[in-house]
C-alpha cells in the first residue's frame, strides 16, 4: 500500500508508506490549506536528523517543531511521527502529541509537551531513532489541525488518536527528515565507554 497521489509532492519515494496517518486522516482539499506549514529550525525537509535526535547520542532529546497558523476555526493541533521505513501495515510511531493550541506555535528542543501518547514501545516520550549502521530510515513528521478539542487522556496510543481525530482533520502538513547512522557515531560510542 501506497500513498496517496496528492501526498506525493510532499513525500520523496522512501515516504510514500500507504499507513501513515496523514494518508488515512488527510485530504488533498485540506493538505496544507490556508498556508499551514509544519516545520524544524534543526533541519530543512529531506535532510538529515542531527544525531542529537537520535539513539546515537547520550543525552539525546526530541527536535523542535514549528507550525504557521492553521485555518480559521482550529480548536487543537496534534503531531504524529512515524518511521515510513516500514514493511508492516502501520509505520513505527515515535512521537504522539495533542492538545496544542490552535495557533502558531512551537516546541522546543527537548520540550515535552503537556500531552503525549504512547510511541511504539509503549512509552510517553519522543522515541530515539535506533538503526544498524549504514541503513537509512525516512521519518514523517505529521500536523493536524481539529475541528474539536480532545478528550483523550494522556499515555493514550496512535491508535487512540487517530480514532478521536477521524473525520475532524481540517487541515494537515508533513515534514520529512532522514536518518542513517554511521560509522563514526559508533566509534565516539566505543570511545566514551573506554575511558
Amino acid at each position: 500500500m501506497t500513498a496517496p497521489d496528492w501526498l506525493h509532492s510532499a513525500l520523496p519515494p522512501a515516504a510514500r508508506h500507504g499507513g501513515l496517518a496523514v494518508c488515512r486522516l488527510g485530504d488533498a482539499r485540506g493538505f496544507e490549506k490556508g498556508g499551514m506549514k509544519l516545520i524544524s529550525p534543526a533541519f530543512e525537509a529531506g535532510v538529515e536528523l542531527d544525531p542529537c535526535f537520535t539513539a546515537d547520542e547520550e543525552d539525546a532529546v526530541a527536535p523542535p517543531l514549528e507550525w504557521t497558523a492553521p485555518p480559521p476555526g482550529t480548536q487543537e493541533l496534534a503531531i504524529i511521527v512515524e518511521d515510513a521505513t516500514s514493511s508492516s501495515d502501520d509505520p513505527k510511531c515515535h512521537w504522539v502529541v495533542w492538545g496544542l493550541p490552535g495557533q502558531k506555535g512551537k516546541i522546543l528542543e527537548g520540550e515535552v509537551p503537556p500531552r503525549t501518547g504512547k510511541n511504539a514501545l509503549g512509552n510517553s516520550e519522543w522515541l530515539l531513532p535506533e538503526l544498524p549502521t549504514g541503513e537509512t530510515h525516512t521519518f514523517v513528521f505529521q500536523l493536524f489541525a481539529l475541528d474539536l478539542p480532545l478528550t483523550l487522556m494522556p499515555g493514550a496510543s496512535r491508535a487512540d488518536l487517530i480514532a478521536e481525530v477521524d473525520g475532524h482533520v481540517m487541515a494537515s502538513s508533513v515534514l520529512v527528515a532522514q536518518y542513517t547512522p554511521s560509522q563514526e557515531d559508533e566509534d565516539d560510542w566505543d570511545d566514551d565507554e573506554e575511558e
